[in-house]
């Protein structure tokens, strides 16, 4: 489901209402007339699909979806609140930006700085919006202008991000997801929860924690959608970290990654050597890391835990290194390249679940116990999941405790 984010100007005014419990006082506040102020909350009100407001003799007070709007808006404006005390600390940019410059910036700079920090390039980001690429031209120069400061720098290939726009799109990043996750509420609260849930997936969850517990939460939420998004951990964190996405479940790194993240211990399983029936060494009975050096290999990239323990294996038994490898975590090339060969891998032998009950890949003796690996959860430290989010949480965790 698109989510149109709303409009920061009627953000401001809602909360405005929402302190002072009247249009009158808001409007003497905000120094916005009442016919503004009412058109504002009504344009939001019809977006939403709901009433913000009950109108009592006393004043005005949010409704149940008010009371949900006014906590995810708050947390909204408050992250681009704290980008631009980040960007006041800069003693360069802190003669040009004033301290309540980000309450005069519209969604529509904000979502044009977003869409052309993603891709670098004015005409993709114009694309990718569905706008002329001259509205985003001035949209983000308009924001250059408002800020005082350069967003962008041109380089030999086209332009780049300075590190004020990283700062500012990440925070605009975080608030759009925030404000999601109110329209989620209140759509559940309508009864019309139709929400999405944004998940990286690394390789150890895909075939076993993920499609049982995806089936077993849809039961329950027919009409959540789930999107899950597949890469490497760092493009994964980053995605986190920003808000493009809610959970990053796989392997967990310690220590943590980043400060602005948790992590969750689900389940901790070790790994095992997985070659195809038949293969030569299944013969032996007792296989020495000296065996497994003189065969070709899958396996992960440089710097995942499984290579590590990939290398640690003929390390501790002073053993050289395989020369003969294939990087990849796809577990479909990986399980094409152990049928067909005797190629080894080092992976759980949950990921090849299927075809080992099938007969068609084999366990490999060898002790790895030492190899156990957390498998876990990993969300921002203070993302605020809404109540499905949270079921969907649940399910997770009921999942593994089955595994263990």
């Amino acid at each position: 489901m698109d989510l149109q984010i709303p409009n920061l100007r009627h953000l401001r005014v809602f909360l405005a209402v929402c302190e002072l419990k009247s249009i009158t006082r808001a409007s003497e506040q905000i120094y916005l007339s009442q016919p503004a102020i009412t058109q504002a909350i009504a344009k939001l009100e019809k977006q939403l699909e709901t009433h913000l407001f009950e109108r009592h003799s006393d004043g005005m007070y949010p409704t149940e979806s008010g009371i949900l709007w006014q906590k995810r808006v708050t947390r909204s404006l408050d992250y681009l609140k704290d980008s631009a005390a980040e960007l006041l600390r800069d003693p360069s940019l802190k003669e040009t930006l004033s301290a309540n410059v980000l309450a005069q910036i519209s969604t529509t700079q904000l979502k044009a700085l977003v869409a052309v920090c993603d891709v670098q390039n004015f005409s993709i980001a114009s694309r990718n919006l569905g706008v002329s690429q001259s509205s985003v031209h001035r949209a983000a120069r308009d924001l250059e202008k408002l800020l005082g400061i350069a967003l962008f720098d041109k380089t030999n290939t086209g332009i780049s991000s300075t590190d004020a726009a990283k700062t500012l799109t990440k925070a605009a990043k975080l608030a759009f997801s925030e404000l999601r996750q109110g329209m989620y509420e209140i759509h559940a609260l309508q009864f019309k929860d139709v929400s999405t849930i944004s998940l990286g997936s690394m390789p150890l969850a895909r075939t076993t924690i993920l499609p049982k517990s995806i089936l077993r939460f849809g039961d329950q939420h027919p009409d959540v959608n789930i999107k899950i998004i597949e890469g490497p951990y760092p493009d994964l964190l980053h995605h986190l970290r920003h808000g493009d996405i809610d959970i990053v479940l796989g392997a967990l790194r310690y220590p943590s990654p980043a400060d602005d993240v948790i992590q969750e211990e689900l389940w901790n399983p070790p790994l095992s050597i997985v070659c195809r029936d038949g293969h030569p060494l299944l013969s032996l009975n007792q296989v020495s890391a000296e065996d497994l050096e003189k065969f070709a290999w899958v396996v992960p990239a440089d710097g995942t835990p499984t290579r590590s323990a990939f290398e640690a294996i003929f390390d501790q038994a002073d053993c050289p290194q395989p020369s003969r490898i294939v990087e990849s975590s796809s577990q479909i090339l990986i399980r094409e390249l152990l049928i067909g060969s005797d190629r080894l891998t080092l992976i759980s032998e949950h990921q090849m679940e299927r075809e080992i009950e099938l007969g068609i890949l084999k366990i490999l003796s060898y002790p790895l116990e030492h190899t156990r690996r957390p498998i876990g959860l990993c969300v921002r430290k203070n993302w605020l999941p809404t109540i499905t989010q949270s079921h969907f949480l649940s399910v997770l965790r009921e999942i593994c405790d089955q595994f263990r």
